[in-house]
């Protein structure tokens, strides 16, 4: 099969490649999203010879002058305007069992195919003018491709043994591109499982949250549960299976109620921090559940526990702690709007509410919905209606209380300075009476009553707070 190819990078590549009389391919994932209709910046080229010495050939014809050499793996990377193009020599590997780096020796280009993780993936471009487009596919990875199915090349205890992280692509692949990981493949990840203990939790977490990053993360989720998967890279979300909960707005185990919340919000927002929130909302759901008789399962202070259960959890998975509050701010919260739904909550309530969460009220709003789970579309409607008077309750508290990113009016320099007072506890204690008043409605969100408040209760506050010191 001949493929048509018109990109002019590869055209100059595979004229040099002719010039040196060196076979060149295009492989990987180029070639499968070419199949697929989509064009790609990054490249890789396999050629049949030394692929750091053509990299440096490229290089030059191109007048780049920056070249990335990995010495130990036989490959070279070149950076364009276009993107990044890394070569390798067609190349055969073993595995010792205690690592994942392999042993490189020189193959053919099928040895070098044969090595790679999926079927889909292990297809091949000619650039060489005389078989300008020619698909190599060994391992029916077109078929494969049309069919919607990852494959290993070779058996796949082999495959996943070789390389463990390959079990974490699977799933991701599943979960990404909707495929369906094959019947015998599916098989050999189980079995597998504890090899991804020589895996970097560097890596592990990489693929986990490009599942969490897909279009219908549950895909992943379950495949991760169900191969056991789940209990090695994160127990804490296989424990949520098997736990049961009342059955009103939500599923009755929690895990696949999560998998469902995690569904709803990634159709509403492609913020990874917010479906990661999601992920972890009800996480303290095991270690909170109590039966009652007459009211059934509770978790009562399940979303406190939960936000403290989160940096411990970023911390084993080695993610970043750039958005770690805002993920334990939501994990917190995610209870509060629901007790604003009677009639009867004060104003008071809704300003607190909106000054805890800040600049996160309308993400935490979109985990609420998300949060509703019922098959029972009179539930759903009446769920949703809910917030909408919720939400709207806070539009026209926020709007008459100017308290989205509320600061006070009156700073802790200024309190030191009125109230005669040095840095220190007491200052904390004066700001936060202000904050209390303004919250409970008591003075408006100003600069002028809050200094009045403030000459009003400074003796008795301070009066009060030497006393119990």
């Amino acid at each position: 099969m001949k493929l048509d190819i018109t990109n002019k990078i590869l055209k100059k590549i595979g004229a040099i490649a002719d010039e040196r009389s060196i076979e060149a391919y295009v492989v990987g994932g180029y070639v499968r999203d070419k199949l697929l209709g989509k064009e790609v910046t990054d490249i890789d080229i396999v050629v049949v010879g030394s692929g750091i010495e053509f990299a440096q050939a490229v290089a030059h014809s191109l007048k780049k002058k920056k070249i990335v050499v990995y010495e130990k793996f036989g490959t070279a990377m070149v950076s364009t305007e276009h993107g990044k193009i890394e070569f390798v020599g067609s190349r055969k590997e073993s595995y010792d069992r205690e690592s994942r780096n392999p042993f490189v020796e020189v193959g053919t280009l099928v040895e070098d195919l044969s090595r790679r993780d999926f079927t889909i993936n292990a297809m091949a471009i000619s650039i060489n003018a005389a078989a300008w487009g020619d698909l190599i596919d060994p391992f029916n990875g077109q078929r494969d491709l049309q069919q919607q199915i990852i494959r290993t090349p070779l058996d796949p205890a082999t495959t996943f043994d070789d390389d463990p992280l390959r079990i974490m692509r699977a799933i991701r692949f599943s979960s990404q591109k909707g495929f369906t990981i094959e019947e015998k493949t599916l098989a050999a990840i189980s079995p597998m499982k504890e090899r991804l203990s020589i895996i970097s939790q560097e890596r592990i977490t990489e693929e986990f949250m490009k599942i969490i990053a897909s279009p219908k993360p549950s895909v992943g989720l379950r495949l991760m549960f169900d191969t056991g998967i789940m209990q090695i890279v994160f127990p804490e979300v296989a424990e949520l299976s098997g736990v049961e909960q009342r059955q009103d707005h939500h599923h009755k185990d929690v895990f696949l109620h999560t998998c469902q919340v995690v569904d709803n919000i990634s159709a509403m927002t492609e913020n990874i921090n917010l479906r990661m929130s999601a992920l972890l909302h009800d996480i303290a759901k095991p270690k909170t559940k109590k039966f009652i008789e007459g009211i059934g399962w509770t978790f009562h202070g399940h979303e406190e526990i939960g936000a403290r259960m989160v940096k411990h959890i970023y911390r084993r998975l080695k993610l970043p702690f750039d958005h770690l509050q805002y993920v334990e701010k939501i994990v917190r919260l995610h209870q509060r709007p629901m007790q604003l739904v009677d009639e009867q909550v004060t104003d008071s309530a809704v300003r607190r509410i909106l000054f805890e969460a800040g600049e996160e009220i309308d993400d935490l709003m979109t985990l609420c919905r998300a949060d509703i789970t019922s098959k029972n579309p009179k539930l759903v409607k009446q769920y949703s209606e809910n917030y909408d008077l919720v939400s709207q309750r806070m539009k026209e508290v926020e709007e008459k209380d100017r308290l989205r990113a509320f600061q006070p009016p009156i700073r802790g320099n200024e309190i030191m300075e009125i109230c005669s007072l040095p840095a220190g506890k007491l200052v904390g204690v004066l700001k936060s009476k202000i904050e209390e008043a303004i919250l409970d409605g008591r003075i408006p969100n100003e600069r002028e009553p809050a200094l009045k408040y403030l000459l009003e209760i400074q003796d008795d506050v301070i009066k009060n707070y030497k006393e119990e010191d």
